[in-house]
């Protein structure tokens, strides 16, 4: 009998799809030809058989011509929807991944440029220029006496703060309740400024890292420590290592900061110095000095160094360890307040004292500046201040409570 015997077999295809392996199997002259098919769909193409005279033919098709077929289809999409899924998501993954590494820029030489240190003056132009308004309105630049107190502070207590230092006063209050803001190109050089020049680093560092604690930071970030003081805190800082009086003095308290066994948290300790500065400016206690240079910006900047010269030689000379810190701020505060006019006079020695043992030499400009006196170093600024200070039109920059103005201990 001569024909085409058609075998059915039920296989698992590919993706686990049932399929239908056909054999034809030829009878001719006693032989058989097996010919697997799937589907009547051979590899590559089609073959579609025609008997005529009891033979086939076969005639390839192209399988583009087969795109109802719907175990084609379902072989071209996976045999699975979900998994078709899964692979679509993968390659948009991919493809997405790509394209972010196409759009990464080569970091230019230019952008490895340290930031330029920033002196002290231009960081208080940049207040005396920003609106601070909002601030304004929850400062406590005196004390609120009442009573008795308020009748003897008026007869007996220090005399007031002239009106036209008002406004350069309340500047400072401000700059107290402003916080450390990432989004300001200022603030951010001030920080740097800072760290190159404790640590004599060229570079700049991360905003966050365990090398702020190197110097004198509670943690990875200056910005909590700066609580009790905003951004005032820093700005005297600053002062402390840009005034090339007083950079040696900061070299020498962060040397000990770095004792071994009288170490302490250089900037926390630094900003204790700024909230009793702070609190002696709330008092009335350092009316009669600004009252007499003219000037509230300068007066406590030297006051708040002359405190840490106060600390630093105590602390150093009857060898006082972190425990004892709580007692040493304590002891420093009571007599910075007592004695004002006092402990800027010993700044104003020990400054010049190290002038005549280093044989300071500098140019003109520079030597008729170390030759001033601390109450006069700062007039230039002080003026400048009060000067711009009536044409400041202040509303806020940036969010600290009032009541934030406390203390900032040490751990």
């Amino acid at each position: 009998m001569e024909g085409d015997i058609i075998l059915v077999a039920h296989t698992e295809g590919l993706n686990g799809l049932p399929q239908e392996c056909k054999q034809t199997v030829d009878l001719t002259n006693g032989h058989s030809n097996h010919k697997p098919e799937m589907n009547g769909v051979g590899p590559g193409h089609a073959i579609i058989k025609e008997h005529t005279n009891g033979h086939s033919l076969h005639k390839p098709v192209p399988i583009s011509a087969l795109k109802q077929n719907g175990l084609l289809q379902s072989l071209a999409a996976g045999g699975d929807q979900p998994h078709t899924e899964e692979v679509n998501s993968e390659v948009e993954r991919a493809r997405e991944e790509w394209d972010a590494l196409e759009s990464i820029q080569p970091v230019l030489p230019e952008e490895l440029t340290p930031s330029p240190l920033i002196p002290f003056n231009e960081a208080l132009q940049h207040f005396q220029t920003t609106d601070l308004a909002d601030f304004l309105k929850n400062i406590q630049p005196t004390i609120r006496r009442t009573g008795l107190a308020a009748i003897t502070h008026f007869l007996f207590g220090p005399p007031r703060l002239h009106k036209e230092l008002l406004e350069e006063r309340d500047l400072v209050f401000a700059i107290a309740q402003c916080s450390l803001d990432n989004g300001q190109p200022v603030h951010m050089r001030v920080l740097q400024t800072i760290y190159k020049k404790l640590t004599g680093n060229r570079n700049d560092c991360p905003r966050l890292g365990p090398h702020w604690e190197n110097v004198g930071f509670q943690g990875i970030d200056p910005a909590t420590d700066l609580r009790g003081t905003g951004f005032l805190g820093l700005m005297h800082t600053l002062y402390l290592v840009m005034d090339p009086e007083t950079l040696p003095l900061a070299r020498d308290i962060y040397k000990l900061s770095q004792h071994p066994v009288q170490n302490f948290p250089f900037s926390v300790m630094s900003i204790n110095m700024t909230r009793i500065a702070l609190h002696a400016l709330r008092e009335e206690v350092l009316s009669k000095e600004c009252n007499r240079r003219q000037q509230v910006v300068a007066v406590i900047n030297d006051f708040y160094a002359a405190t840490f010269l106060h600390l630093f030689q105590l602390w150093k000379n009857e060898q006082k360890t972190i425990s004892d810190s709580g007692y040493v701020l304590k002891e420093v505060e009571i007599f910075a307040k007592k004695n004002p006019k006092q402990i800027l006079r010993r700044l104003e020695a020990f400054l010049k004292e190290r002038r005549t043992r280093i044989g300071h030499r500098a140019s003109p400009d520079s030597l008729s500046h170390s030759n001033r006196s601390p109450s006069d170093r700062g007039s230039s600024l002080g003026t400048q201040g009060t000067k711009e200070g009536k044409e400041m039109n202040f509303t806020g920059v940036c969010e600290l409570p009032a009541e934030m103005e406390g203390e900032a201990r040490l751990i």
